[in-house]
């Protein structure tokens, strides 16, 4: 019996110690979660615009006069054809009407016979739109002359221009002097204007300028996009009563920075590099 109760003592007082036993409450940690960083969409630059080459062409500066030149329709009228834009049947003369002409643009194969293919390139001719009219005293008269800008439509996107300058003689347009532009950056024309009496032409590239009818060729270096210009020629020519004579210095100007210092009569440094050697 002293047996019995001993183990029942054990067995309570070990109860009591369970009971009295406070087990450590367990750790409550939240549970750390990653933030995935949010997606941040790459930055894509704006493509530039193209610049609008013909703005100043198109600007309503020195396009009206007193002179009797002013009333003259430009628009439907017939005008020579400078060397170079010649039709293939050597017709040198076109027609505008309300401003246009289309071009004709014949199709050659090489399938077709020798004959068909010819009379083909025959009948090609370019097409014409009018772009301004400014005027201008440029022969010292004291007296408007009209300069005429047309534009050569070849059904592409090239921008060759024509100018046509017309003084006024027996109440009709007397052409004094034809000259022909090239395509936007590759010597196209930028504008036309006048500075001290003399005749003033900008042509888009390095050292472009005019040289009796038609453009000068490019110069080593010279190249860019043509829808973006990052260079610009002022020339300035004087009348002699026979033709223009350039005077002074061929300037090339930075179409960023038109303000900055010049580069002057840059063809003869590039093209002759000993000679202008520091």
């Amino acid at each position: 019996m002293t047996v019995f109760r001993s183990v029942v003592l054990i067995i309570i007082a070990a109860m009591f110690a369970a009971c009295g036993t406070k087990s450590e409450p367990s750790s409550n940690v939240a549970a750390v979660v990653a933030t995935p960083e949010p997606t941040v969409a790459p930055t894509v630059a704006p493509t530039p615009s193209i610049p609008n080459l013909q703005a100043e062409l198109q600007s309503e500066k020195f396009s009206t006069t007193t002179s009797p030149i002013g009333k003259f329709d430009f628009k439907n009228f017939t005008y020579e054809l400078p060397r170079g834009w010649q039709n293939p049947d050597g017709t040198a003369e076109i027609t505008l009407k309300n401003g246009k002409i289309a071009p004709i643009d014949k199709k050659v194969t090489e399938d077709m016979p020798d004959e068909e293919r010819a009379e083909a390139k025959q009948q090609r001719r370019i097409g014409m739109s009018y772009v301004t009219t400014k005027f201008f005293d440029v022969t010292g008269d004291g007296q408007d002359e009209a300069v005429v800008i047309l534009k050569v439509e070849t059904g592409g996107s090239a921008v060759p221009q024509i100018g046509y300058v017309f003084s006024w003689k027996d109440n009709k347009p007397e052409l004094i002097w034809p000259f022909r532009t090239g395509d936007r950056a590759d010597g196209g024309l930028k504008s036309v204007g006048m500075e001290n009496g003399l005749f003033v032409v900008e042509l888009y590239g390095q050292d472009r300028f005019l040289l009796g009818q038609i453009e000068t060729g490019k110069i080593t270096g010279d190249i860019e996009q043509l829808c973006c210009p990052t260079f610009f020629t002022r020339t300035k020519y004087k009348w002699n009563g026979n033709a223009f004579l350039m005077q002074g210095k061929r300037l090339t100007y930075s179409t960023a920075d038109p303000s900055a210092p010049p580069l002057e009569n840059y063809g003869d440094v590039v093209n002759n590099p000993g000679k202008f050697k520091k």
